[in-house]
């Protein structure tokens, strides 16, 4: 059985199964040789998997543990691994405590102890003045900019290149399915609604990082998943790989993990219910893996879930995973919505709630309502009716500003405001399922106009000044975009009432340009310009 290739690792810490299997056959034997052998029948082994995947393409993906907004020493560490001669990593997968970070106010919404605030690197993703080096996805932790993360309550860009999965999500990589489930488990705030936002009043910002019964429910109405990504460890977990290993490593998991108080336990039904074979965790700060054999169904193969825990990026720790993946040889290697999840979120909409306080869901002791939300054809079709390219479209747009200069004066920046995200408007409509970030918004007391909104007035009125200098402040007309007004000022002595828009221009139009029956001695008909110009009264 092939279990995981460890990455980041001392030598000292790894523990290569398949040597401690090797026997030596006579004393003296030379350690060199014995190596050759191995790399020889794996490079056998190679070939066999190669003829046998006829039809079919390797993909590399690496899967990192937390973060902690260090994801430069990860694309630096994948950088390294790509030496090894296997080729470039295709995607990117995080699980947890990514901390997207805007800019210093997003540190005001991120719950750690002051001492662990620190900016590190995203927000130059985020400004734009880099770009990931390979598609990246993550899945929220319990260390967020949580602000940022409650704009994307269905997921979305963050940054170019970089994807962030939401409170829960299925989406498709080549023809894979990956899961995520983002935050850790917290019984008193697990049958809640998302109530949770900007400005955070009596400490929401730790709930908000919280895994919801909904998220979990909407999980177990899925078939099973090639990945699944959590940043608490399901319950239990431990049962099923080296648990004495283990509370040597951590003494202090012996009372959560005899007890079974550790992990999350909706984590642990999502997992025997859709039977992914990898699943990845993060959050407990130590590389720990573990296999689990599911109970086989009839009609189906047996089927297994390779676990794995990986830890944080610190020298000597197992941070970094290599996996190889198969995909169809044609295989479209973007990202795509998952039709299946896309039928549950609407069908499930009636379920949502914004309150703080228990939210009901649908259970088989209530034989009037329905509770099993497995899509059926029908609500396929709808979701394929909706449009034929399920691709997820690159529409992100910076909602709070950039940080373009870390100075001192940046870093005394007040918490950042909320913003309305026109990626979950988009999706939301689209789907015609309710949007929470705009709800939310509603009831916050610091709603701002977005970041790319206001820069895309400041162009507006650049353009305007542009052409004043062009053609003059007298002859440039500017229709402000108030409503036309029907009335008709009073007639002046000797004169005719025109329409009245508080310019005296609502009915007015060039007239039309005609340049056939003239010639190039003849004066050329007076050519005008009008430009419209939206503003915001409030504003």
């Amino acid at each position: 059985l092939l279990l995981f290739r460890m990455c980041g690792e001392s030598d000292d810490e790894i523990v290569n199964e398949e040597e401690e299997k090797v026997e030596v056959k006579g004393e003296g034997e030379n350690e060199e040789a014995v190596k050759r052998d191995e790399n020889e029948e794996k490079k056998e082994e190679a070939v066999k998997e190669n003829e046998e995947k006829e039809g079919k393409r390797r993909i590399r993906v690496a899967v990192a543990g937390c973060v902690h907004g260090e994801i430069d020493k990860v694309y630096r560490t994948m950088e390294e691994l790509e030496k090894d001669g296997n080729g470039k990593f295709d995607l990117l997968l995080c699980c947890g405590d990514f901390q997207a970070t805007r800019n210093y106010g997003d540190l005001h919404h991120m719950h750690v102890p002051e001492k662990y605030r620190s900016l590190e690197t995203f927000y130059q993703y985020y400004s734009r003045a880099k770009k990931a080096p390979v598609l990246t996805i993550f899945i929220g932790g319990n260390h967020e900019a949580s602000g940022y993360m409650c704009e994307l309550p269905h997921g979305g860009w963050v940054a170019p290149n970089i994807y962030y999965m939401g409170n829960s999500n299925v989406i498709k990589y080549g023809g894979l399915r990956i899961g995520g489930l983002s935050g850790i488990y917290k019984a008193g705030d697990y049958h809640k609604g998302r109530f949770e936002c900007p400005p955070f009043p009596m400490g929401s910002v730790v709930s908000a990082y919280h895994v919801r019964s909904l998220d979990v429910f909407r999980c177990k109405q899925l078939s099973p998943l090639d990945i699944f990504l959590s940043h608490d460890w399901p319950t239990g977990i431990w049962d099923y790989g080296d648990k004495d290993w283990l509370l040597r490593k951590k003494r202090h998991f012996t009372d959560d993990v005899n007890s079974g108080s550790m992990g999350n336990p909706g984590a642990r039904e999502v997992m025997m219910k859709l039977r992914p074979h990898y699943w990845f965790s993060a959050h407990m700060h130590v590389g720990f893996a573990a296999l689990v054999e599911h109970a086989k169904k009839e009609g189906e193969e047996e089927r297994m879930t390779r676990f794995l825990s990986l830890d944080k990026p610190l020298p000597g720790r197992h941070f970094l995973q290599s996996l190889d993946m198969w995909v169809d040889e044609d295989a479209d290697l973007s990202l795509s919505y998952d039709e299946e999840w896309l039928a549950i979120l609407k069908s499930t909409d009636q379920l949502v709630s914004t309150r703080n306080e228990k939210v009901y869901l649908p259970s088989k002791a209530n034989k009037t309502e329905r509770f099993d939300f497995h899509p059926t054809q029908e609500e396929l079709a709808t979701i394929r009716s909706l449009r034929e390219d399920l691709h997820i479209p690159f529409n992100f747009e910076p909602t709070a500003p950039p940080l373009m200069k870390d100075d001192e004066e940046a870093k005394r920046a007040p918490p950042s405001h909320y913003y309305r995200n026109p990626q979950s408007a988009e999706f939301c409509s689209w789907l015609s399922i309710r949007d929470v970030n705009e709800i939310l918004a509603g009831e916050s007391s610091t709603v701002a106009t977005p970041f790319y909104q206001i820069e895309k007035s400041r162009e507006g009125m650049k353009e305007v000044e542009q052409d004043r200098e062009e053609f003059g402040e007298e002859d440039y007309i500017i229709d402000t975009g108030h409503e036309e007004i029907s009335v008709m000022e009073e007639k002046k002595e000797g004169g005719e009432g025109i329409p009245s828009d508080g310019n005296g221009l609502a009915g007015w139009m060039p007239p039309p340009l005609n340049f056939e029956n003239t010639t190039d001695d003849e004066p050329k008909p007076a050519e005008f310009k009008r430009r419209k110009v939206d503003f915001d009264p409030e504003e």
